[in-house]
This record gives C-alpha cells, structure tokens and sequence, in this order.
C-alpha cells in the first residue's frame, strides 16, 4: 500500500529547487500523496500552485505561530482560502513559547489572538487544523477547548509531547502526526507515546526540509522519507508495515478527505 505524507513544505529552501526529483523519490518510496503546509502570508500561492500542478499534493493556508512579522491574516481571507478544493486545511497554527527571549507568557498574546482566528476559521469553513506546538501546550490545550475546536478537530504535527498531552489532544477528537525525530535515538520517551496511540488517530509526517528520520539524519528531509517513519512505527508496535499504511492511509483520508482535482 502507499503512505501519505501528512506535513511537508514543498515550497522551502532545498525542496523547491528539486520539485520533479523531489517527486520522483516520493514514487520511489511509495509514497504517493503529500500535504503541502502554509506558513506565511506571502507564501500561499507559492504553496496552493504546487497544490494545482499535481493532483496528489494539497495544500493548507496558515501563518505559522512563531513568524512575529509577518502580516496577519484575517479571519474572511482564511476562510476564502480554504474553500478552494485543493486546500484540506487551516495552518499550520498554534503556539510557540520556545524563543520568548526575555519575554513572558502573557507578552505573547499576539499568538493567541492569530491561533484564535485560525481556529474560527476553521470552524467556519468545516477543515481541520494543523496545530503546531512547542513549549506551549497548556495554552494551546486550553484554548482548543475554549475556542470550540472539537467542532472542526485536525491533528497535532511532529508531536513531541507527553502522553498526557497526547491523551488531551485524543479527547479532543485530535489526531497525533509523527514525524523523523520518532526514529532519534534520544525519543525514548516518544517512542513509549507511540506505542500507546490508537491506531484510528496517527499520521506520518516529514515535516521536510527538516528532521530528516534515520538512516538520513542531518541531510535534507523530503517526502519520501515518510517510508523510513512509517517502517521504524511498525517495528516499534510490533506489526506489519502494511498496517501502518493502511491505517495512516484511512485516517489521512477521514480527517482531511482529500478528492483528487
């Protein structure tokens, strides 16, 4: 069976240049379908027309939570957006507490206001979001609950977090994406995290250019190596490859409900 590559960013430094290698390794390693995630503004058109030259790529339509300067969206433009067919999804969105450099929790209400919007738009528009979180899931936690994000669900990309957070994203209605860093030597406690998840709530993920996952640590990430993710998930459950792909395959498809244009 094919796998999907949940989360990737066609359009950055290093894949871009490459689209039809980058295309072609994708087939070479069964991986035959890939989401294309919005970052910035600026970027959309860039992200939506890789989306429209290739009937197995989709897009999403976000600002990414730790861009501080780059314009806002508001909340009618996102949902314009995401009506096109070819869009699955609003974000990458969420909250970033990583770099606060000297800031506090409460200076960083500017995230919380974007995150909201997204969230709304979401709902609006009846598309899932892309959650991105990083030293900062108790808000973001909170606010999904607050903001009545159970009605539009999407799953949390490249987890890294505790199994509490995994079990609180799940009573959401959440999905769990995991990306390259399962496959690190040092994701241990990760690794117990995924052995846990029901098989009906995981994805795979790249999040390529980065995170490259073992045997290609360090180099540049792409979408194919969604295999060596999903390979590395069977082992560590305990199960066949192929389950790993058909049940990533069902829920990809039951989540975003891509229809090829």
């Amino acid at each position: 069976m094919p796998l999907t590559d949940s989360h990737c960013h066609l359009n950055f430094p290093g894949l871009r240049e490459r689209e039809e290698e980058i295309l072609a390794a994708m087939r070479e390693h069964g991986v035959l379908r890939a989401l294309n995630i919005s970052t910035q503004v600026a970027e959309f058109d860039q992200v939506l027309g890789f989306a429209e030259r290739h009937a197995h790529i989709w897009a999403t339509v976000g600002v990414h939570p730790d861009t501080e300067h780059e314009p806002e969206v508001d909340q009618a433009t996102l949902v314009a957006r995401a009506r096109h067919p070819k869009v699955l999804a609003l974000g990458e969105t969420g909250l970033d507490y990583y770099r606060l450099e000297g800031r506090s929790h409460a200076d960083m209400q500017w995230q919380r206001d974007r995150f909201a919007v997204h969230i709304q738009a979401a709902r609006e528009v009846g598309k899932p979001l892309v959650i991105h979180t990083r030293a900062a899931a108790e808000d973001t936690l909170a606010m999904l609950r607050e903001q009545g994000a159970a009605d539009c669900g999407g799953v949390f990309h490249c987890f890294t977090e505790s199994w509490e957070v995994a079990r609180a994203a799940l009573d959401l209605g959440f999905y769990i994406s995991l990306s390259g860093i399962l496959t690190f030597k040092n994701a241990k406690d990760l690794q117990e995290v995924a052995k846990k998840l029901p098989e009906d709530r995981i994805l795979v993920e790249t999040d390529s250019p980065y995170l490259a996952p073992v045997p290609h640590r360090g180099q540049t990430n792409q979408p194919g190596y969604t295999r060596f993710v999903a390979r590395f998930l069977a082992q560590l459950r305990g199960c066949e490859e192929a389950r790993v792909e058909a049940f990533t395959e069902a829920n990809f498809d039951r989540l975003f409900k891509p229809v090829a244009h």
